[in-house]
C-alpha cells in the first residue's frame, strides 16, 4: 500500500481537526497517523495526516483513490478553518516520528538492550531495576527497524506520535 502524506495549515481553533478529519472518514480513507500542532503563528496550527492508498497491484482501484485524495485535498482547501493544504511528495519531504519504548529487562539483558539502543542513536530516558525506557525519533523504517531487535526482550509499553513532516528546501506551505 502506498502511504501518502497532506499537510494543512488550519485556524487554532475548536472543532478545525474533527471537521478536516472528517473528509477522510467520510470518504473511507483510514487515518494512519495524524498530528496536530501550534506552528510559528499561536493563532495556526499544521495537521500532518498520514493515509495508505490500495495496493500497486490493483490499478484501477489505486487510481481511483488517487483521484479520491486530490478531491479531498480540494475539499480540505474550501474548509472555512483551512488556510492551506497540500500533498506532501514522498521524494521532497522530511518525515520524523517520536516514540518512547519501555522493555523489560534484567542483569543479563541490559547490556543488549542498551547496546541497541546506542545503535538506533536512541535515547534511556529513565531505568529502573526491571524497565528501560528509550526514546527515539526518526524515519518511520528506522523506528520500526528498532522495534523488531527490541521485542525479543519484552516490550512492555510504547507510545508513537505519529508522523510530522515538511518539504525540503526554501518551499513552505503558507496562505
Amino acid at each position: 500500500m502506498s502511504q501518502h502524506v497532506v499537510s494543512a495549515l488550519v485556524e487554532n481553533r475548536a472543532g478545525a481537526l474533527s471537521r478536516v478529519s472528517g473528509l477522510f472518514s467520510r470518504r473511507g480513507f483510514n487515518i494512519e497517523s495524524l498530528t496536530v500542532g501550534e506552528t510559528e503563528d499561536p493563532s495556526v496550527s499544521r495537521m500532518t495526516i498520514a493515509v495508505r492508498l490500495a495496493p500497486n497491484g490493483s490499478g484501477t482501484r489505486q487510481k481511483s483513490d488517487k483521484r479520491i485524495l486530490e478531491q479531498i485535498v480540494k475539499q480540505l482547501d474550501k474548509l472555512v478553518d483551512v488556510i492551506a493544504v497540500r500533498e506532501l511528495d514522498n521524494d521532497s519531504c522530511l518525515r520524523r516520528e517520536i516514540m518512547l519504548v519501555k522493555i523489560g529487562v534484567n542483569e543479563k539483558t541490559r547490556p543488549a538492550v542498551l547496546e541497541i539502543t546506542g545503535i538506533f542513536r536512541a535515547r534511556v530516558v529513565d531505568v529502573s531495576p526491571e524497565t528501560i525506557t528509550v526514546e527515539a525519533t526518526g524515519s518511520l523504517d528506522k523506528l520500526n527497524g528498532l522495534l523488531l531487535l527490541l521485542r525479543p526482550y519484552g516490550i512492555m509499553e510504547l507510545a508513537r506520535t505519529g508522523m510530522v513532516a515538511l518539504e525540503r528546501g526554501s518551499k513552505v506551505l503558507s496562505a
